[in-house]
């Protein structure tokens, strides 16, 4: 007999005899075979060799047969277990069966009856373990699928409750069933006050509710059964309005309508940092026209003095031509006239086109500046300024710094600022330095002023840029330049330093990031 695998059997007799008979005949039928001559020992085997199948005799001292068999199956319930009893003994048998023996055979024993008993025993063992081995894996698959599941709906809920905007659900009676926790610190009612218990119409104005209807029906405004981008006002649970934007969309069940689930965006926020911009960009304008103010005088006398000079030299020339006719002489000198003339037209027109260009009301318009230029408009403008005032600048700038990324516009007004600022602090006259360059390494380009004024105390310099903050005298400023400019530097991703003594002047340096395409380049 002939078998696919060794099995392993532990055979239990106290007949001597009966275990060598029966022994040789399941090892020359393919079997491992280890014998024992009483229960205790049968027992101990399989706890040593574990095996698949156990033949034990019925009638046996101490420890019976089915006290064996007992015992097997509390410890050992994969083990299939032929019990051996003598003829006539079937109410031990029918026993034996009762406890999940395998089979029973009868003594004396035929290699017929133990194969047939074996084939039982074994197709029993290898059936049981193919449906525990199965009821396993559907367990396991079970818990799997359970859990998986368990973490799916956990992560969409989580998802919903950790959502920047507000999400809000309702069936279909406008019943909300769905309400995070952004929804929650908008509004002020909590969940256990709206889930299943308020509709979406209570968190709407009457007017705000039907205009809301109105749009979700109208596919101009997304599409249909849909709302995109929609502004509109809720109503909190201390009866305050809420500016949102809202997007909406219909949810169907089987090509029927069952709710309704919307997506709240807090406008309030934005609203608010849209006022600061606007604060932001009118104290910037007041503060340019402050700084106008204060060119516009000097640049005023700055103007009439070349236009003089231009009309002297016309006037001139008018009564030369009215009294005589011109010579070679006379015309090589009208023609040195005329180049006077042309070149201090263009000093008032570059003067002027400077004043203009200051003095426009623009949005910010960041594009590639250049410090030298920047710097020479700069000069143009407050030159004459620093004449009268008794100053003398010097202006160092590097050659090839490269471009910032920047408004031309807000970093000259800085620079005015600060040219104006050294002004007030050398009111009997002095020297005023203006630098430009490179710092390669940091990336950085470089703007310093450098006056030889009073310098700031040491209590003062860590106030100097906060609103309002000001040393000058009543009349003379209202304390808003050095902060307009360490809020533009700010926007332009730079830094503003100062270094200063008492008695020893100021320097103030703004640090640019140069564009990175001239670094690369």
């Amino acid at each position: 007999m002939a078998i696919q695998s060794i099995w392993k059997i532990v055979l239990i007799d106290d007949e001597e005899d009966i275990r060598e008979v029966m022994a040789i005949a399941l090892l020359d039928a393919g079997y491992a075979v280890e014998t024992a001559a009483d229960g205790a020992t049968g027992l101990r085997l399989c706890e040593t060799i574990y095996p698949q199948i156990v033949i034990t005799d019925i009638r046996m001292p101490g420890m019976d047969g089915l006290q064996v068999l007992e015992t097997i199956k509390k410890k050992f319930p994969d083990i299939e277990v032929i019990v051996a009893t003598a003829f006539g003994e079937m109410d031990l048998a029918i026993r034996a069966l009762q406890l999940d023996a395998s089979d029973f055979i009868t003594k004396p024993i035929s290699d017929e009856a133990l194969y047939l008993a074996l084939n039982r025993a074994r197709d029993r063992y290898t059936s049981r373990k193919q449906i525990k081995d199965y009821t396993a894996l559907l367990e396991n698959e079970r818990a799997v699928t359970i859990q998986e599941l368990f973490k799916s709906i956990t992560f969409q809920r989580n998802l919903i409750d950790s959502s920047m905007d507000g999400i809000l659900g309702c069936d279909d009676k406008d019943t909300v069933v769905t309400y995070n926790q952004c929804m929650e610190q908008m509004l002020g009612f909590t969940k256990e006050e709206v889930l299943r218990k308020m509709t979406l119409s209570n968190f709407f104005s009457r007017g705000e509710y039907l205009n809301f209807n109105v749009a979700f029906s109208d596919e101009r405004f997304g599409g249909k059964n849909k709302l995109m981008l929609y502004e509109t006002t809720l109503k909190g649970k201390s009866g305050h309005k809420i500016p949102v934007q809202v997007s909406a969309t219909a949810l169907f069940d089987q090509d029927k309508a069952n709710g309704l689930v919307c997506f709240f965006r807090d406008l309030r926020e934005i609203r608010r940092l849209e006022r600061e911009m606007e604060d932001q960009a009118r104290i910037l304008h007041q503060d340019k026209m402050m700084s106008l103010g204060r060119l516009a005088a000097s640049v005023v006398h700055e103007i009439n003095n070349p236009l003089a000079g231009v009309l002297n030299y016309f006037r001139l020339m008018l009564r030369i031509l009215g009294e005589e006719q011109l010579d070679e002489n006379q015309k090589k000198k009208f023609i040195q006239y005329l180049e006077l003339a042309e070149n201090e037209t263009k000093r008032c027109s570059q003067i002027v086109s400077s004043l203009l260009n200051f003095s426009r009301l623009s949005p910010p318009a960041f594009q590639e500046v250049r410090i030298e230029e920047l710097i020479n408009r700069c000069v143009i403008l407050s030159r004459h300024k620093l004449e009268l005032s008794n100053i003398h600048l010097q202006s160092n700038i590097q050659t090839g710094i490269p471009p910032v990324k920047g408004d031309f516009n807000q970093l000259q007004q800085c620079i005015i600022n600060l040219i104006f600022n050294a002004i007030d602090a050398m009111p009997q006259g002095g020297t005023l330095i203006i630098e430009g360059r490179h710092e390669s390494e940091e990336r950085l380009a470089l703007i310093a002023v450098t006056d030889s004024g009073q310098g700031i105390a040491s209590v003062d310099l860590p106030l100097i840029f906060e609103p309002f903050f000001t040393t000058k005298k009543e009349a003379y400023g209202v304390g808003l330049g050095l902060s307009t400019i360490y809020g533009i530097i700010e926007r332009h991703k730079g830094t503003v330093e100062v270094k200063s003594r008492p008695g020893e002047g100021a320097t103030f340096i703004l640090k640019l990031p140069v564009t990175e395409s001239q670094i690369a380049g």
